[in-house]
């Protein structure tokens, strides 16, 4: 069951000619309020510009495919007129071999529609999400903290899907069920018009019917979503590691399956009511059907006994007329596909124009060119920050309380001034909320300051290029994130081209190697979602081999000790250790025992300097750094 798919009972539109109005009626029908700007439709065509001839043969062999739909009545008259009529036997073979020879020919025009909307669709789709994709991964780490993962994964699924509907499923569908229906009245009108008038008098019967139903199943059709999402949300929630750990702690299995089984019974519930109103309507549908028929096999029969109608041409009408009501009825609700398929396409370019907050300069420069000539040097001019409104980042649509958050009114970090020597290790403390974090990810250019400027050897990062940046400098952050994938595959992820000599050197640094090597799989054992099936000091181990790999020359730590025993911790910071020699580092910590050494301490208050100066130093000082030493040591070193 999925999060963002139709759940059970729902028909998938499969958008062929044939495929019957109730692909429409699945459809949200809100959408046909939306009107599309020209700008917008432009960008639209432009992504079927390299399918365009794709597209031309799909028309093409639709027109091909309803012609030859539309002859074979037309056979079944001269078989029976002028073949049976006048006993002709010769006749009569030679039109029921070509009546097959038609139905051969439409099976291969259908196949070939289907290989080229195949073409097509599963074109637009690659185009599509990897436009997105790429589109998303460029965009600042602000962007991601506001977003919602789950409405980013529905833009790069659902509605890309309904986007590439609209040159596949939709055209074809438009296509196909429009020349039907013309085919079909013209050659109805050529045989008696007042039969096809007649049979035309029965349109409303069909269309307001299905307008009704239509309504209900779009109700229906918006509330199995959104409960397929709660349902979908519940086990995203309960089957990560994290929340079965929480569910495990404090949970109790009756009253989660209880809750859950409370979910899917409502879904459930509605899926019954579905099906049925869309029995009902397919139902109704055949039984209007079956009364037209019968109504022109009435009076075409009388005219036929009278002499105004031959049999062939009654039998040729009554077959038009199973063309001709199910293409109508999805004619009537063509608005709503159309629609749906390029208001789905709007919230995709809406993603892609979102522009990137954090951009390269055109004259950006390697900043590993400038590192060798000047030495990795850290400077902090003037730095003011206030981390960005939600309109300068994200998109509404995107987050789930977006309309009920306050942006940041205040500066996050204020005229921060300071300089990290090259090769020197330079420590941030300070309370919760101080600006530790903040000013870790603006020397790694998640963010770019308000005012002032970061400089690493002299330049700017803002004139950096990325990948050099990504080069220079290394994070290790409290929390090391790792993929549910191998040990090699997570190390590699810094350096694709590394040897598994390179990853065992790495490991030996980081005294994880041990470990690794007594796993049943070594560099190939799978560490789990986020790196679970490790302990928490192991990921840390691995997260500082991950950066050693790299060989950055600036390394960014922040709080990479916090929450660790007291072993694991002398464990990661013998890895740290071997980590920073030779290195730039900016050190973030809680714990005083871990930058008592450091080269000099930055004490941060309400995003300020406050204090500045070596261990012994901000101690005799008798500040605040003196003030938190004493808190967490006095008592330890007295005893």
């Amino acid at each position: 069951m999925s999060a963002n798919g139709p759940g059970p009972g729902t028909a998938r539109p499969t958008g062929g000619p044939g495929a019957g109005p109730m692909r429409s009626f699945l459809q949200d029908r809100s959408v046909t309020d939306r009107r599309l700007s020209r700008p917008t439709v432009r960008r639209i065509l432009a992504f079927a510009r390299p399918y365009r001839r794709h597209l031309a043969g799909l028309v093409a062999l639709l027109a091909l495919s309803s012609a030859a739909g539309a002859v074979t009545p037309l056979l079944f008259r001269r078989i029976i007129d002028d073949g049976i009529a006048e006993g002709d036997r010769q006749l009569v073979v030679v039109l029921a071999a070509a009546t097959v020879g038609l139905a051969l020919a439409g099976a291969g025009l259908s196949l070939a529609e289907r290989w080229v909307a195949a073409v097509v669709g599963e074109g637009l789709i690659v185009d599509l999400r990897t436009a997105v994709f790429d589109h998303v991964q460029r965009m600042p780490l602000a962007f991601f903290a506001r977003a919602r993962t789950g409405a980013l994964v529905q833009r790069l699924n659902g509605d890309v899907l309904g986007a590439q509907q609209a040159f596949t499923a939709t055209l074809q569908s438009v296509v196909s069920n429009g020349l039907t229906v013309a085919f079909t009245l013209a050659a109805m009108l050529v045989m008696s018009w007042q039969l096809t008038l007649l049979a035309l008098l029965l349109v409303p019967a069909f269309v307001l019917p299905a307008r009704w139903f239509g309504r209900r199943l779009a109700s229906l059709t918006r509330t199995t979503y959104e409960l397929n999402a709660d349902v979908g949300q519940t086990m995203n929630e309960r089957f990560n590691v994290a929340g079965a750990q929480l569910a495990k702690v404090f949970g109790e299995p009756d009253r989660e399956s209880a809750a859950y089984a409370d979910q899917v019974r409502l879904l459930r519930d509605v899926g019954v009511r579905r099906a049925v109103y869309a029995t009902w309507f397919r139902v109704g549908l055949t039984t209007l059907a079956s009364v037209a028929i019968a109504l022109v096999y009435g009076v075409g029969g009388l005219q036929a006994i009278a002499g105004e109608l031959t049999v062939g041409t009654l039998v040729a009408l009554t077959a038009y007329l199973g063309r001709l009501y199910a293409p109508l009825s999805a004619l009537s609700n063509v608005q709503v596909d159309v629609m749906t398929a390029l208001v789905s396409f709007e919230r995709v370019l809406e993603v892609l124009d979102l522009r990137p907050a954090l951009t390269e300069a055109p004259d950006a420069v390697d900043l590993r060119e400038s590192v060798r000539a000047q030495g990795a040097r850290i400077e902090l001019d003037g730095v003011t920050f206030r981390y960005p409104r939600a309109d300068e980042v994200s998109l509404a649509s995107l987050e789930s309380v977006a309309a009920a958050r306050k942006d940041p009114e205040e500066d996050t970090l204020r005229d921060v001034s300071f300089e990290v020597p090259a090769g020197a290790m330079v420590a941030l403390v300070g309370p919760s909320g101080a600006g530790k974090t903040t000013l870790s990810q603006l020397v790694s250019r998640l963010y770019d300051p308000t005012s002032g400027s970061i400089r690493i050897a002299g330049t700017d990062l803002r004139r950096a290029s990325f990948a050099s940046l990504r080069r220079t400098v290394g994070v290790v952050s409290q929390e090391a994130h790792l993929f549910h994938d191998t040990v090699a595959a997570n190390l590699r992820y810094a350096r694709p081209d590394a040897s598994d000599a390179d990853l065992e050197q790495a490991l030996r640094a980081a005294h994880l190697w041990r470990l690794v090597e007594d796993m049943p799989d070594g560099l190939e054992t799978v560490v789990g979602d986020r790196g679970y099936r490790l302990s928490g000091g192991e990921r840390q181990r691995l997260a500082i081999a991950r950066v050693l790999l790299k060989g950055p020359d600036v390394i960014v730590l922040d709080e990479a000790t916090a929450h660790l025993d007291t072993e694991s911790e002398a464990a990661v910071q013998a890895a740290l250790d071997v980590a920073l020699a030779g290195r730039t580092a900016l050190v973030i910590a809680h714990r005083l025992s871990t930058v008592r050494h450091a080269d000099r301490i930055v004490v941060l208050d309400d995003g300020r300097v406050v204090e500045q100066g070596t261990h012994v130093d901000l101690l005799a000082a008798g500040g605040r750094y003196a003030d938190v030493y004493r808190a967490q040591f006095a008592d330890r070193e007295s005893s």
